[in-house]
This record gives structure tokens, C-alpha cells and sequence, in this order.
């Protein structure tokens, strides 16, 4: 259960704070895109089962493998990509910790 709060918190409502401190003139806008940064675990889909709880996405589906990962860093250099850059690389840390609670 505390696995699943952790995971899911810091899926939502971390991000929420990040949006709100750091860019309070629109962290509307940038709360949709680290929601939308969810749309990577769509290379779930893939997988065969596609769900597995015991199962570490990063480094396993091609989205959360080392390459995405790397693109994701480089999104940081950009100002225009940057916000979506730290939330890709958000939702691989937040993969990451739940991995770590495996």
C-alpha cells in the first residue's frame, strides 16, 4: 500500500508542487505536461505480461531504457523543451524509486 501511495504521489502530487513553486505564471500549463509525461508508460503496451508488479521499468520497456533517457537529459538544454525534459526525467525517477521498493 505505501508502495503504491509513494509511486502514485510522486506521479501526481510532487509534480503539482514542482509546477505551482517554480513556475507559479503558469503551472497549469506545466502540471498538463508532467501529466502528459506519462504517456510514455504507453511502451507498456509491449510488454509481455503487460503488467507486472515485480518488474522494474527502467531499463526494461523502450521508453524508460537508456537512449530515451539520454534524450530526455539533452531536452534540458532547450528552453523551449526544457519543462518537458524534467518531466520525462521526473516519471524515471519517480520508475526508478518504485524499482528501488521492489
Amino acid at each position: 500500500m505505501y508502495r503504491f501511495m509513494i509511486h502514485y504521489g510522486f506521479h501526481f502530487i510532487i509534480p503539482f508542487g514542482i509546477a505551482f513553486v517554480f513556475y507559479p505564471q503558469k503551472w497549469k500549463s506545466v502540471y498538463l505536461i508532467f501529466l502528459s509525461a506519462m504517456l510514455i508508460d504507453l511502451d507498456h503496451l509491449a510488454a509481455n505480461p503487460i503488467f507486472d508488479p515485480n518488474r522494474c521499468s527502467v531499463g526494461f520497456h523502450f521508453l524508460h531504457n537508456i537512449y530515451a533517457i539520454i534524450f530526455y537529459g539533452i531536452l534540458l538544454f532547450f528552453k523551449r523543451t526544457r519543462i518537458f525534459g524534467i518531466a520525462l526525467l521526473w516519471h524515471i525517477i519517480t520508475d526508478f524509486v518504485d524499482c528501488q521498493m521492489i
